[in-house]
């Protein structure tokens, strides 16, 4: 089996997926996720497709996570943070995020990069 190919750096995911057509950022609200048309989510209207960190060992504030989401409606897209001491959200955000239900294995095979 082939492996795919390893992204090391957060432009490389993030380029792939606009490549994929997935350029739609979810902001954080009062009242959930917000996409760039102000439709604001729930968690239960979200799927957690994918998750990936990036911790840099030469500067410990480029730490990050990007979660890839689906919505219920079709909307996919993706939601970036700083993680750790150099989050930029605060614990409703992870709260949020423990809450979206996580896709089952075929749903993330297809969204491998």
């Amino acid at each position: 089996m082939q492996m795919p190919h390893q992204m090391t750096t957060l432009t490389e995911v993030l380029n792939t997926l606009k490549e994929r057509g997935i350029e739609q950022e979810f902001a954080w609200a009062e009242d959930g996720l917000k996409s760039e048309e102000n439709k604001v989510y729930k968690p239960e209207e979200l799927l957690l497709i994918r998750v990936y960190r990036f911790e840099e060992n030469t500067n410990p504030s480029d730490m990050s996570i990007l979660y890839v989401l689906k919505a219920k409606d079709g909307t996919l897209g993706y939601s970036l943070n700083a993680y750790g001491v150099y989050s930029n959200q605060d614990a409703e955000y992870d709260n949020f995020m423990r809450l979206v239900p996580e896709a089952g294995n075929d749903e993330q095979l297809r969204f491998t990069l």
